[in-house]
Parts: structure tokens; C-alpha cells; sequence
């Protein structure tokens, strides 16, 4: 096993995520492949037929701009496309239309939290390009699908600040959450709609320079990249302390087998033989257009986890399973815009529990089902007045999100109104007591415990309309 302590861990992450555009990066084709018949979202731009002149799309370029903003990039005052030279069988112009020393956005960060602490993790470059075709490898050949090719790409570069692989997944987690709230991307890594390339390398702890740098791919999950890396760390360490020299390359994970395997030498830069994109002109980022882009920001994560904490005074762990849906969060603040922010707890606790059980079960958003903000504040006040009570609450609530009726409706309907002081409850209670006699003999023989046991006997007997706290009052005033 290797011996990790002695080493220092230098992970850097490559994130390409699918821009949600109607048409491809450079051409008119719709991007909406995943169900389409191979072929047929395909014209010449993206086919690379001899002739075709690319046009850039504009909601894309702006796509970059917002996430550039949202990761405190700087934008330049211009930029430009790059053809990157490679030959491989799903580029079928034989050169890929991306960006090289002039992208969008440089310079910003990302912050992680790992262990109760946070760390800022550096953004080297946010850059667009166009993505691939789809190769399909069977026995003795392969196949081609162009529909995914020319579709927008963005391609997020860290720095090598991360040290651990549960620091790269933190790091994953907290940019496709963010690319998910500015609506640049799906972030499905299962769709292929966000993938991560990774750098890795160990060094002895005290050293200056990096070691030799490997790239993996073929990760398609959260979890893959987490066991990818973990691996790569003992194979490298197992390597050096071996007196084996490591060399810098592109490995792929076989995530059944939990390995990685060598695949070719990492190409440099200069391997590609960049050069400015001739068919199309520099782009001029004015200050007009990205102010304008920065006006139209959603309120991001990190500031809204910070609000729920410090002014609606929940829980650091509740802020943020609210805010990783962004969803959840908007559903949360009509909520309280509705019903006042000292009720945050409350909605809190409902929709991390009930609503979410509910949600989980049906695999739906919230945006998607018949709850609304106007309802569940209805039914918190109904909660919160003493009108109903345990289960009779959750029987509100499932019929709330399979009908959409309000809860009043309901609670009438299903005469689920707590029952609190009426000759009705006190009826009840005698009745009990009457059908438990041990139970009665168990607290006159001072095991208090006994009352638990009958005040469920009323529950189960009311359908859980009886206020529990009463319920308890009137039976020890009975039995006494």
C-alpha cells in the first residue's frame, strides 16, 4: 500500500460543459441529438464539407461571458477563434474551432469547502469551442454519429490548486451547481453534457516543481473521477517509491475494473499548431455587453447560501442542500415572500422532508409538480395554528402534490381538523382507558411511560386529529 504522507497531491480539473443553445456553435443545426436518428441533425458546416463557412452564435459567446462573471474572471476587450490541428476520426474538419491565447474569460476563482473549511481554487481560462462527433467502437470496426458535433462547448481550466480528490469533487460539484443556476447548462454528466478531464502529479512534500503531469479521462460521474484520482495517487506514489520514472501522458478509467490504463503520450500546445481561426473575425467585448450580461445575474450560490445562514438563521447543512437546486431555493424564497421570513425554518423543514420525499419518489422538480408557494404556506399556517398535526399532516401534503387542491380543501374533505378540548377527545380518552387496563395499572404503579403507550392509542383511534399535547393533559387528569 502506498505510503501517501510523504507525498504532496497537485490536481488540476479541465471541465467541458454543453451550452443550452437551440443551434450548434457554427451553424444552424438543432443541438437537441440525444433521442435524433444518427445523422440527421448534420448540415455541411458541421459535416466539414469542402466550401462551408462557419458563422459564431451569439447566445453562446454570451453563455461563456455570464460563467466567465460568475467565476470572477476578467473579460477582455477582445478576443478571437483558433483552429486546433488534430486528426482523429470523429473531427471531421480535421481541426476543431476553439480558443487558444485569447479567451473569454481569465483569471478568476472558484471557492470549495472541504472539511469545514474553504479554499479558493484559481481559474486559469473559460473558453469556447465546438464539440465532437461520437464514435461508436464495435467488434472489427466503427461507427460515426455527427449529430453531437458542432455542438457549443465550454471548456472551464483550473489551476493546479486542489490536493485531494475530495477536493476535485467538491470543486465539480460547486461548478456545475453554479452552471446550473446562471442556465448556461444541463451539467448532466450521464448525457455527456459536463465531462472532466483531470491533471494529476505527486511531488515529496518540500519540493517546488511539479511532478510528471497525467491527464485521465473517459470519467462520467462524480464518483468515477473521485476513485480515478484516488487511484492515480497510489499508482504514482507507488511508482516513485519504486524508483520508477513517471512520464507525462493521457491514461484512460475503466471504471468497472477501478484502473487506469495508458492510452497515448500528452500532447503540448504546440503539438496542435494553433493559429487564428481565418473564417472568422475578432470579437469585440465592449463594456456595454458585458455590463448588460452582469445585470441579468441571478443571485449566485455562495451569496444566497450566506443570506440563508446570517438572515434567515438556518442551518449551515440546510442553506446548503436548499441552494444546490436552484429550483428549490427560488420555490423557497416565493414562499417566504408570501408568508414572511420568520417562517424560514418551518418551509425549511417541510420541503427537506415531506416535499422532498415527495419529489424523490416521482424523480420531478419542484417547477414541475402541482405544489405551489401559495399552498404550502397555507398549509404551514395550518400546522403552525394547531388546525392539524402529525400524521394528518402528512396525509394533507400527499394529497396537496397528487391533486394540487389546497389544504384547507382537504383538511375539510378528509375532516382531518385536529380534534383539541372537545367532549369528543375527552369521549376518546375514556374510551381507552377503559379498553387498557394494563396499561391503566402500569402508571398507577408509577411507570410514566405508560402514558406514551395510551396517548398513541388515542392517535391511531382520532386518525391522528387529537392535539398530542392535550391528549397527554386530559389522560393524566383522568387517570388521577
Amino acid at each position: 500500500m502506498a505510503d501517501l504522507s510523504k507525498y504532496e497531491t497537485i490536481i488540476g480539473l479541465e471541465v467541458h460543459a454543453q451550452l443550452l443553445t437551440q443551434s450548434k456553435m457554427f451553424c444552424g443545426c438543432s443541438t437537441d441529438y440525444q433521442d435524433a436518428p444518427p445523422n440527421t441533425r448534420v448540415c455541411p458546416v458541421c459535416l466539414g464539407m469542402p466550401g462551408s463557412l462557419p458563422v459564431a452564435n451569439k447566445k453562446a459567446i454570451e453563455f461563456v461571458m455570464r460563467t466567465s462573471l460568475a467565476l470572477h474572471c476578467k473579460l477582455p476587450e477582445h478576443t478571437r477563434f483558433d483552429r486546433k490541428n488534430y486528426f482523429y476520426p470523429d473531427l471531421m474538419k480535421g481541426y476543431q474551432i476553439s480558443q487558444y491565447d485569447a479567451p473569454i474569460g481569465y483569471g478568476g476563482y472558484l471557492d470549495i469547502e472541504v472539511d469545514g473549511k474553504t479554499k479558493r481554487v484559481g481559474i486559469t481560462r473559460v473558453h469556447l469551442e465546438e464539440d465532437v462527433a461520437k464514435s461508436f467502437h464495435m467488434e472489427g470496426y466503427s461507427l460515426v454519429d455527427v449529430n453531437r458535433s458542432g455542438v457549443p462547448l465550454m471548456e472551464t481550466v483550473s489551476e493546479p490548486d486542489m490536493r485531494s480528490p475530495e477536493e476535485a469533487r467538491e470543486y465539480l460539484v460547486r461548478l456545475r451547481e453554479l452552471l446550473r443556476y446562471i442556465g448556461v447548462s444541463t451539467g448532466n454528466m450521464e448525457e455527456g453534457s459536463f465531462r472532466c478531464d483531470a491533471n494529476i502529479s505527486v511531488r515529496p512534500w518540500g519540493r517546488e516543481e511539479f511532478g510528471s503531469k497525467v491527464e485521465v479521462k473517459n470519467m462520467n460521474s462524480f464518483r468515477g473521477v473521485y476513485r480515478a484520482l484516488q487511484y492515480e495517487q497510489h499508482r504514482q506514489v507507488d511508482a516513485l517509491e519504486n524508483g520508477e520514472r513517471l512520464r507525462q501522458e493521457t491514461r484512460g478509467w475503466l471504471d468497472g475494473e477501478g484502473v487506469t490504463v495508458a492510452q497515448r503520450s500528452k500532447e503540448y500546445a504546440q503539438d496542435y499548431r494553433y493559429f487564428p481561426e481565418p473564417d472568422l473575425p475578432p470579437l469585440v467585448l465592449s463594456d456595454e455587453w458585458s455590463g448588460r450580461i452582469r445585470s441579468d445575474m441571478p443571485e449566485l450560490p455562495d451569496a444566497r447560501r450566506i443570506r440563508y445562514v446570517e438572515q434567515l438563521g438556518l442551518s449551515p447543512q440546510d442553506a446548503a442542500v436548499l441552494v444546490s437546486s436552484r429550483t428549490m431555493a427560488d420555490f423557497f424564497d416565493s414562499c417566504l415572500t408570501i408568508g414572511g421570513s420568520e417562517k424560514a425554518n418551518t418551509v425549511c423543514h417541510w420541503l427537506m422532508g415531506d416535499v422532498s420525499r415527495l419529489l424523490n419518489a416521482d424523480d420531478v422538480d419542484i417547477c414541475d409538480c402541482s405544489l405551489s408557494p401559495e399552498g404550502i404556506m397555507e398549509f404551514v399556517e395550518l400546522t403552525d395554528g394547531g388546525t392539524i398535526g402529525g400524521p394528518a399532516a402528512k396525509t394533507v401534503l400527499d394529497e396537496m402534490y397528487s391533486s394540487g387542491k389546497k389544504p384547507s380543501v382537504v383538511v375539510e374533505e378528509k375532516n382531518l381538523a385536529q380534534i383539541s378540548g372537545s367532549d369528543e377527545l375527552i369521549n376518546v380518552v375514556r374510551e381507552v382507558i377503559a379498553a387498557n387496563p394494563k396499561a391503566v395499572a402500569d402508571f398507577h404503579a408509577g411507570k410514566e411511560q405508560s402514558i406514551t403507550f395510551l396517548t398513541g392509542q388515542v392517535m391511531r383511534q382520532t386518525r391522528g386529529r387529537a392535539n398530542p399535547a392535550v391528549t397527554r393533559e386530559i389522560l393524566v387528569k383522568e387517570l388521577r
